[in-house]
């Protein structure tokens, strides 16, 4: 007899009409000839609780948290993996044997893109912005290696946070910088990722820097996924620098989801065809 009932994962956020993760990911389970279902669910604060139950109680191998979810979570899980417990937030809760624990693949995701480019064992990394994308990179570049990290922010308070964050995880350099004028990237930085929104959905839209301290030994990595060529990313392009889009690191963080949900070892650097199968579905999607 053949069965008829497919394991269940899926997100809870709310708006949830723009995310694209359901292509993707259904696209890397039939890659795999796993009988799973995506479901993209809009759940509103009030509705989290609840939410979660119902996916303990339905048996969902796993979910993920999107805005504005991913701290409000916490309290609804038996456990955290290191990343989600030194970044404080969760975008991907896994259920083993009826035990929810959170993790956080922001970040592992963005290194899967950038380590193919340039090891963060020993890289000077400047940052654009200190919220829930800076907060998840800036932890696991500090558990990656990196030797400096900078952080830009308008408001001092925010990066200061993240600053803290980061010497929590690591005693390092850690400076953060005012960004009240177009930021200048210094010679001496390896990295420069800008993982503030400016971009998303806005294909015009720039973010506040010094284009002409744009260098082609700098690798320009930017978190909007889409549209996946920013501004940044184009002018990065213009002056020479390797560049990173957003669907690498969505995409990364994909693959890494499937993989602590199924239990197999499933880093991008292990499974290339299934990276190649989700990012194309990716692409398609957003044309």
């Amino acid at each position: 007899m053949p069965g008829f009932r497919a394991e269940l994962t899926g997100c809870f956020s709310t708006p949830c009409d723009d995310n694209p993760t359901v292509v993707m990911l259904e696209a890397g389970y039939q890659h795999l000839s796993l009988d799973w279902r995506y479901i993209n669910a809009k759940v509103e604060p009030a509705g989290l609780a609840a939410a979660v139950a119902g996916g303990r109680a339905m048996g969902w191998r796993g979910f993920n948290l999107s805005m504005p979810h991913k701290v409000a979570v916490i309290e609804q899980l038996d456990g955290l993996g290191e990343s989600a417990r030194l970044i404080n937030a969760v975008n991907c809760v896994v259920n083993r044997d009826g035990r929810l624990t959170g993790e956080n693949t922001d970040g592992k995701g963005f290194l899967s893109s950038l380590t193919p480019l340039r090891d963060p064992q020993g890289a000077r990394v400047m940052l654009l912005g200190a919220g829930g994308a800076a907060r998840a990179i800036a932890v696991e570049l500090v558990l990656a290696g990196v030797a400096e990290l900078t952080i830009v922010n308008r408001s001092s308070a925010r990066a200061d946070e993240v600053a803290g964050l980061v010497r929590a995880a690591r005693d390092l350099p850690v400076q953060t910088q005012a960004w009240d004028q177009p930021a200048a990237v210094p010679s001496t930085i390896d990295v420069l990722v800008n993982c503030t929104s400016i971009g998303l959905g806005d294909a015009e839209a720039m973010v506040s820097i010094e284009t002409g301290s744009l260098r082609s030994d700098l690798v320009v990595a930017d978190v909007i996924p889409n549209p996946p060529q920013t501004q940044l990313l184009k002018a990065a392009a213009a002056a020479g620098c390797p560049t990173i889009d957003g669907l690498g690191m969505l995409v990364g963080q994909g693959v890494l989801g499937v993989g602590f949900w199924t239990g197999e070892d499933l880093t991008p650097a292990n499974s290339p065809d299934l990276v190649a199968v989700m990012r194309a579905a990716l692409e398609k999607a957003l044309g």
